[in-house]
């Protein structure tokens, strides 16, 4: 189990208590409980793995990585044999603002939804990453790790029959019981304080509680939809045996849009990547507002204190993974542009499994150069279609 935050030593040193400056009053911290940064991990040993081709870390280092993070996630699940699925309780999601039920002394909250795919979809991937080494290795971390077929046996099931709630018809709950929640008057609160990031202070100094309603400081189960492209969150969910398609992915990104008040950095720059596959003008707004977080210190005193790095690199990632469209499917790099209309013209370097490309797009063409110094060849997807450029050579595609 990795710290939410950590100092020298990598041991957990959140906060278990904070002051709300709103109302002078100190309030129990319980977000030490994000376990969620588990999986944030998981998932960057994966991409990395995926995107650099580099079978000696994954060997030396993101194989045990991995399977001592499915080995947590196992430890924190429970089978409840009434739903036939495996669940997670006493966690906080990305969301922050809830941290457990209306009037309840219990920490934590019950299946959160993102918390509970991104298991199940760490399951998935620590056996293929398991499965991909040579066989000595494999053997090695068995002796070193403890590690028997039962433990693998039970991931195996646990990245099918992990629970994910749902309410109205196809909304992903943010956890459990969520719909019983009560519904926020926004207007109410834009009003009387203009500037309602921070709700869970503002209510907290009313005494009252963002526990109560259905609200986020930032983006929670729209975190999967900017993670994962259409297409591998619908397997995703198709392997647990729930259906989501591209219409539902919709749905759930406008309601939750309609219940979020971006009290995060962090919370403009998803929302603008998944906005640029509905909405290019949108996204561009929530992406200039991230770019200006620190420029002009929009939560208000934050910035003399140290800059947001992790957004400064989403701006980067948004410009690759979001209006590039890049995605890594079935060992190919493929490209889908969503570039708002506001950028005349998109450029980017980028490295793929030691090979150098120049990508562009402008007056509707997506241009791709393969440069020198890497592999003669390299596969690249657009639309439905897979290419295989050759080294010094540039192709371009009508969008």
């Amino acid at each position: 189990m990795f710290p939410w935050q950590s100092g020298s030593n990598g041991r957990e040193e959140t906060q278990t208590t904070h002051l709300n400056p709103a109302s002078g009053r100190w309030i129990p911290d319980r977000s030490h409980r994000q376990r969620h940064v588990n999986a944030a991990i998981a998932y960057n040993v994966w991409s990395h793995y995926r995107i650099t081709g580099n079978h000696g870390f994954m060997s030396v280092f993101g194989a045990e990585i991995l399977l001592e993070i499915a080995r947590f996630w196992a430890s924190a699940a429970h089978y409840n044999p009434d739903r036939g699925r495996y669940e997670i309780h006493g966690v906080m999601g990305p969301d922050e603002y809830h941290d457990g039920y209306p009037d309840s002394h219990e920490p934590g909250l019950r299946n959160n939804a993102y918390t509970n795919v991104m298991v199940a979809w760490i399951m998935g991937v620590t056996l293929r990453a398991f499965d991909e080494l040579l066989e000595y290795r494999r053997q090695e971390l068995r002796e070193s790790l403890r590690l028997d077929d039962s433990e693998l046996s039970l991931w195996a099931d646990m990245n099918h029959k992990m629970f994910v709630p749902f309410h109205d018809e196809g909304i992903i709950s943010q956890f459990e019981d969520y719909e019983d929640l009560h519904e926020l008057d926004w207007r109410h609160y834009r009003r009387k304080y203009g500037n309602i990031a921070r709700l869970d202070r503002i209510l907290e100094a009313e005494s009252d509680s963002p526990n109560r309603y259905k609200l986020a400081k930032q983006a929670d189960v729209v975190m999967l939809f900017y993670l994962f492209a259409p297409e591998s969150i619908t397997n995703i969910f198709q392997t647990l045996g729930y259906p989501l398609d591209p219409a539902a992915i919709r749905r759930n990104f406008d309601y939750y849009l309609r219940r979020t008040s971006h009290g995060s950095t962090l919370s403009s720059i998803v929302h603008s990547a998944v906005l640029a596959r509905y909405d290019g003008e949108k996204s561009w707004r929530m992406y200039q507002k991230a770019l200006e977080s620190d420029v002009r210190d929009a939560q208000g005193g934050t910035t003399s204190e140290g800059i947001h790095l992790g957004v400064m690199a989403a701006t980067v990632d948004l410009v690759q993974r979001g209006y590039m469209g890049v995605e890594i499917r079935d060992e190919v790099l493929f490209f889908n542009p969503l570039v708002p209309r506001r950028l005349e013209g998109l450029g980017v370097a980028m490295r793929y499994r030691g090979a150098r490309l120049e990508v562009n797009v402008s007056d509707g063409k997506l241009s791709i150069l393969l440069r020198r110094g890497g592999p003669d060849m390299v596969p690249v997807g657009v639309g439905d279609a897979v290419y295989y450029l050759k080294t010094g050579y540039r192709r371009d595609f009508a969008l």
